[in-house]
C-alpha cells in the first residue's frame, strides 16, 4: 500500500491451498456485475453516451481546425491539445466537485457544460469571423467553446468514478471499473458509422450531431439515474457494508458536501495537511504514475496523428475514406476484451500487469515502421488494444480506490496529471511530424515517424521493471 487512505477493495488475497475452478474465477466475475445495482448501469449508460460524443468530436477536430478555422497542421494539433490537455487539467482542479456537489448534480452540470460546448464548435464557422490564424476571431470563439468541454469533462469523468466506487459492493468493483473502461471504448467506436453522417453534412455538421448526442444523455440520466434510485443503492450499499451510523463514500456521493463538513482548519494548516497528505508526496506512486507517460503517447496518436495518417497513408483506397473505422476500431476492441482480460487475469498482481500491458502496447509500433500496409496497420491496432486492455483499467481502479473516504474524486484528479502532461508534449511535436513524414500534400515517408512512436513507449516497461524491487513490493495485490 502507498498512501494511508482506504485499502484496495480486492486486497485481500486467495489461500494458496485453496482449489478453485479456473472457469468459475473467469465467470464469476460477470455474475457479480450483472447483479451489481441500477444506478451503476446508469452510469454505464451516460458513460457509453459521452463515449460516443466525446470521441467522435476528438477524432475530427484536427481536420475541423484544418477546414474551417483555416489552421496548418502544427498549429490544429496545438488546438486539439488545448482540449485534451485541458480535460485533465480540469480534473486537477474540478475533480473534487463530485465530493462536495453530489453525484447527480456534478453530472447533469459537466453534461451540460459539454453539451453547449459542443454547439458552439457547430455553430461558429457559420458566424462569418475572420479565420486563417491562432488568434484569429473565429478561432476565439471556437476556444470557447473548448473551455466549456474542457471544464465539463474535468467534472465528469472523475464523478463516474467516484459513483462506481461509491455504489458497487466488493465483489463487484473491480469488475465495474474494467466495464465502465470498456463501455466508454464502446462509444469510442460508435463513430466509426459516422462516414455517411460526415459525408452528408460536412465535418462541422457531424460536430451538431454530436451536441444533440449529448443532450440526449442528459435525458437519458434524468430519467435512470433519479435521486429515489441512488437513494436506495446507496441505502442498500450501507446496510450491507457500512457499521450503522458511518459516514461512508455512499452517502459523501449521494449528498455533496456542500455545507463544508469535514475539519476546519486555518489557511495555513490546510495547505499543510493537503501537503502532507498529497499522493504526490509519496515518492514511490509519483514514479510509478510518471513512468506511464512514453507509453500514454500511443493514445494521444489516436486522435492526433492516425486520422489524419490513415487518411493520408492509405488515401484512394476503401480505408483511407473511411478513416473513423481504423481511427475507432481500438475502442471497440477495448470494450470487448477488456472484461475479458480482467476476469482471466483476476489472480495475476497489479504490478505485474503494468509491466507487460505496456510492453504489448508499445510493441505494435514498430509493425508500422516497416511502412503503411492495411496488415500492419490493423494488427498494430490488435495487439495496442490487448496491451491497454491488460494495464489502463488497473491504473484507473487503482486511483479511485486508494482515495481516503470521501476524496475519490479529488484523488482521481490528481492520478491524471501525468496524462496531462501527456496532452501538452504530444501536440507540440505531432503537426511537425506529419508535416515531415505523412504531410497532406507530397510524398510520404512514415516509416520513421511510428519507430520513433515505438522507441519512446517502449520506456515505461524499462522504467517499470527496472523499478520492481523499489516500487513494486508495494504492490501486494490482485489485479
Amino acid at each position: 500500500m502507498l498512501l494511508q487512505g482506504r485499502p484496495l477493495l480486492t486486497e485481500t488475497m486467495p489461500d494458496a491451498t485453496q482449489k478453485t475452478s479456473p472457469l468459475k474465477e473467469i465467470i464469476q466475475p460477470f455474475v457479480d456485475l450483472i447483479k451489481a445495482p441500477r444506478a451503476l448501469w446508469a452510469l454505464n449508460l451516460t458513460y457509453l453516451i459521452e463515449g460516443f460524443a466525446y470521441f467522435g468530436t476528438l477524432y475530427y477536430l484536427a481536420l475541423f481546425f484544418n477546414e474551417y478555422v483555416r489552421l496548418n497542421d502544427k498549429h490544429a494539433g496545438w488546438m486539439v491539445g488545448v482540449m485534451t490537455s485541458g480535460i485533465t487539467f480540469s480534473m486537477l482542479f474540478f475533480g473534487s466537485r463530485v465530493d462536495k456537489w453530489g453525484l447527480r448534480r456534478t453530472l447533469f452540470i459537466a453534461l451540460a457544460l459539454m453539451c453547449v460546448g459542443r454547439a458552439v464548435l457547430s455553430l461558429s464557422p457559420g458566424l462569418g469571423l475572420e479565420s486563417g490564424s491562432l488568434f484569429s476571431d473565429l478561432n476565439l470563439v471556437v476556444t470557447l467553446g473548448i473551455i466549456l468541454v474542457v471544464l465539463g469533462y474535468g467534472m465528469y469523468q472523475p464523478a463516474i468514478y467516484a459513483g462506481a466506487r461509491a455504489i458497487t459492493t466488493a465483489a463487484a468493483s473491480g469488475m465495474a471499473f474494467a466495464m465502465l473502461y470498456a463501455i466508454m471504448n464502446l462509444g469510442g467506436w460508435l463513430p466509426a458509422f459516422m462516414s455517411p453522417v460526415r459525408n452528408a453534412v460536412g465535418i462541422r455538421g457531424a460536430i451538431g450531431f454530436f451536441a444533440i448526442v449529448s443532450a440526449l444523455g442528459i435525458a437519458g440520466l434524468a430519467a435512470l439515474l433519479t435521486k429515489k434510485t441512488l437513494e436506495k443503492t446507496i441505502r442498500d450499499k450501507r446496510e450491507g457494508e457500512a457499521a450503522p451510523g458511518a459516514v461512508t463514500t455512499s452517502e459523501t456521493i449521494a449528498e455533496g458536501d456542500v455545507e463544508g463538513k469535514g475539519e476546519h482548519l486555518s489557511g495555513f494548516a490546510k495547505t499543510i495537511n493537503w501537503l502532507k497528505n498529497h499522493p504526490l508526496a509519496d515518492p514511490k506512486f509519483s514514479f510509478f504514475i510518471f513512468s506511464l507517460i512514453p507509453a500514454q503517447t500511443l493514445f494521444a496518436y489516436t486522435w492526433l496523428i492516425m486520422p489524419q495518417y490513415v487518411a493520408r497513408a492509405y488515401a484512394g483506397g476503401w480505408v483511407g475514406n473511411n478513416f473513423e473505422t481504423a481511427a475507432s476500431l481500438n475502442s471497440l476492441l477495448i470494450f470487448i476484451l477488456c472484461p475479458i482480460v480482467a476476469a482471466m487475469s483476476v489472480r495475476a498482481r497489479v504490478y505485474n500487469m503494468m509491466i507487460l500491458g505496456t510492453a504489448v502496447m508499445a510493441a505494435p509500433a514498430f509493425l508500422l515502421s516497416a511502412g503503411p500496409t492495411i496488415t500492419g496497420l490493423f494488427a498494430y491496432i490488435l495487439v495496442l488494444s490487448i496491451g491497454e486492455a491488460m494495464w489502463q483499467p488497473r491504473f484507473l481502479q487503482y486511483a479511485a480506490e486508494i482515495a481516503p473516504e470521501g476524496r475519490t474524486g479529488a484523488y482521481m484528479g490528481v492520478a491524471q496529471f501525468p496524462w496531462f502532461l501527456t496532452k501538452m508534449l504530444v501536440p507540440l511535436y505531432s503537426g511537425v511530424v506529419l508535416t515531415k513524414w505523412c504531410p497532406a500534400d507530397g510524398d510520404t515517408n512514415t516509416g520513421p515517424m511510428w519507430l520513433m512512436f515505438g522507441l519512446i513507449a517502449i520506456v515505461t516497461p524499462i522504467l517499470l521493471l527496472s523499478a520492481k524491487g523499489w516500487v513494486g513490493k508495494d504492490f501486494k495485490t490482485r489485479a
